[in-house]
């Protein structure tokens, strides 16, 4: 097989709770260290503040903890747990055997009587092992399936295999690798053992449906990294894909959705632009996924589920200028929420009546002001020369002289027979010849 991840059909029997190999995103509902209500159950993690860890250590929920009991890996250990009821023996947490939270890739647990082994392969003993190590060395070597055992142990095998073998409990593969203490490879005669696609850099993906994970899962993916994969399944005209982790270093390392065969760019994402929530729907029959890391690169990766649809519609976003016209609700007809069309003639009158409703309300409310002014302060309206008299003069060689208060002053009624009337005091100074005659046109209206 190589580095090729090729068609898994281990991946696609049921969809796990999981997609880390630890279980640390685990958010299901398990409160016993065993399955369907065996083992022990778990305490509150609202009621464990004796405890490192407890809901008020989690105030964002970024754990999973709060008011319930259910199983979480908050510390990253290498499988969720809970805290139980003391014992006698001081024993007052314990992990749980949850089915449903082995990431897929992972076949399970299986017993390795050493006569014959397990898996027929080559094998290989390393202090620095972690899973994706023994992954890497029986792709290289070509065989479907790699299994560790031990904490340092790691052998190769195929299918027919599996035929052969003895299953065991999940429990007893609890040995941590020698090369990381979050994951766990094994135990005494005791084989975990994946499928080789897990975190292959490249691979034709032609089932129904499966998992893709990113180069080097479940351990952190590397630099420079240059990964490629073709999704389409055989049967489908439109595909679903759904992330359900997704974690890249910085803008540069970068996860691209490309059609097949036109290459034309579908999605594009990376450190600070993560993908939808939820899932994501593609009008396409196949889709290229190209992955890339720059020199710097370190981090979880991603993990994506994908399905073949037959028919979808496409979450794309709508393209610019184009109207989407909303369906009609039964029993209510016309229910739109859009205006309805009007004339040219119906828009050009609506707009002149807008208008002059404008300048007449404008007009009124200048002509209050003036007036009140007018009550108010006799001193701001007064012929060019003579005394303080009301209306347009009669005598065509006088002019209108109209004041206006400066700025910061202050303006006192002007006493009957003050000369002020005749020459304004220094704090008014005249409008300007256009507004002047404006006001003069107002006033002979009145």
């Amino acid at each position: 097989m190589g580095e090729r991840g090729g068609e898994c059909r281990h991946l696609n029997q049921g969809l796990s709770e999981c997609f880390q190999v630890n279980g640390a995103d685990y958010r299901g509902h398990q409160n016993h260290t065993g399955p369907r209500g065996t083992g022990r159950p778990c305490l509150f993690w609202d009621q464990t503040q004796q405890h490192s860890y407890s809901s008020a250590s989690d105030p964002q929920g970024r754990w999973g903890l709060g008011a319930h009991n259910f199983c979480r890996n908050p510390d990253g250990d290498v499988q969720p747990w809970c805290y139980v009821a003391e014992t006698e023996e001081g024993i007052y947490w314990r992990y749980c055997d949850i089915p449903t939270c082995h990431m897929p890739g992972y076949l399970g647990c299986f017993v390795d009587s050493g006569t014959p082994p397990a898996l027929s392969g080559p094998s290989g003993t390393s202090t620095k092992l972690t899973v994706q190590v023994c992954l890497r060395f029986c792709r290289m070597k070509g065989y479907q399936l790699a299994g560790v055992e031990a904490g340092y142990a790691c052998f190769c095998g195929s299918e027919s295999d599996l035929a052969r073998g003895r299953g065991a409990p999940a429990t007893d593969c609890d040995q941590i690798c020698f090369g990381h203490p979050g994951q766990l490879c094994g135990g005494d005669g005791r084989l975990g053992i994946y499928e080789v696609s897990v975190g292959s850099c490249q691979g034709n993906w032609t089932a129904p449906q499966g998992v893709i994970y990113s180069p080097d899962f479940p351990d952190e993916y590397g630099p420079d990294r240059n990964c490629s994969w073709v999704v389409g399944p055989s049967s489908g005209a439109a595909l679903e894909l759904t992330f359900r982790l997704f974690e890249l270093a910085d803008p540069r390392d970068r996860l691209e959705l490309r059609e097949v065969p036109s290459g034309s760019l579908l999605r594009a994402f990376d450190g600070t632009r993560p993908p939808p929530a939820g899932p994501l729907r593609l009008r396409v029959a196949a889709v290229l996924l190209t992955f890339h890391s720059d020199a710097r690169g370190h981090a979880q990766g991603f993990a994506l589920t994908y399905r073949g649809l037959q028919n979808i519609v496409e979450d794309r976003a709508q393209p610019k200028g184009s109207a989407q016209t909303p369906e009609e609700t039964p029993g209510r007809a016309n229910a739109s929420c859009s205006p309805r069309p009007v004339t040219l003639q119906a828009a050009m009158g609506a707009r002149v009546f807008s208008l002059a409703t404008v300048v007449s309300v404008l007009l009124f409310l200048l002509l209050s002001l003036l007036l009140h002014l007018l009550r108010r302060r006799n001193c701001l309206l007064a012929p060019g020369k003579g005394p303080p008299t009301l209306g347009p003069s009669r005598d065509t060689g006088r002019s209108w002289t109209v004041w206006y208060r400066r700025p910061r002053r202050m303006a006192l009624p002007c006493p009957t027979g003050d000369p002020q009337a005749e020459s304004p005091a220094a704090g008014y100074r005249p409008l300007s010849a256009s507004s002047q005659s404006s006001l003069r046109s107002l006033i002979s209206a009145l």
